[in-house]
């Protein structure tokens, strides 16, 4: 008797994963509709880079990272650029970094999957967030 309850318990224990995160690899569409970004394993973390731009940057599809305040880092392409860097399942969410290159600032970042076609990103400073929706690409 002891057993078998150890034995469904295992099996239950095993059959759901309490809080474990979603995946978050695929593309996605940026909030504001100019970019997809491509997440996918890096190593034992997860990153995201701009895998295309859905509206050309000012300075077209070779736009560099003009923007950043490490002038050796400024000529770097946009498209094809990790701007997610470091990202490791903590319970429900995806903790690591985010690179803005509109500003060139870089932020501690949480995301996590809200359904199907729904990823939250959050960008932090101390104990402020930014919360942005992606939408999964098509």
């Amino acid at each position: 008797m002891i057993i078998r309850r150890l034995a469904l318990t295992a099996a239950l224990l095993a059959a759901t994963p309490a809080f474990a995160s979603e995946p978050v690899t695929g593309r996605w569409v940026t909030e504001e509709k100019d970019a997809v970004v491509a997440i996918a394993p890096c190593g034992k973390a997860m990153c995201g880079a701009v895998d295309r731009f859905l509206v050309p940057p000012p300075q077209g599809l070779d736009q560099r990272d003009i923007n950043n305040p490490d002038a050796k880092l400024r000529n770097r392409k946009l498209l094809g650029m990790e701007i997610l860097t470091s990202f490791v399942a903590d319970g429900k969410v995806w903790r690591g970094r985010i690179y803005d290159p509109k500003s060139g600032k870089s932020y501690r970042s949480i995301i996590r999957r809200k359904g199907p076609n729904v990823l939250e990103v959050k960008g932090c400073i101390g104990p402020f967030c930014q919360t942005q929706e992606w939408r999964k690409a098509s």
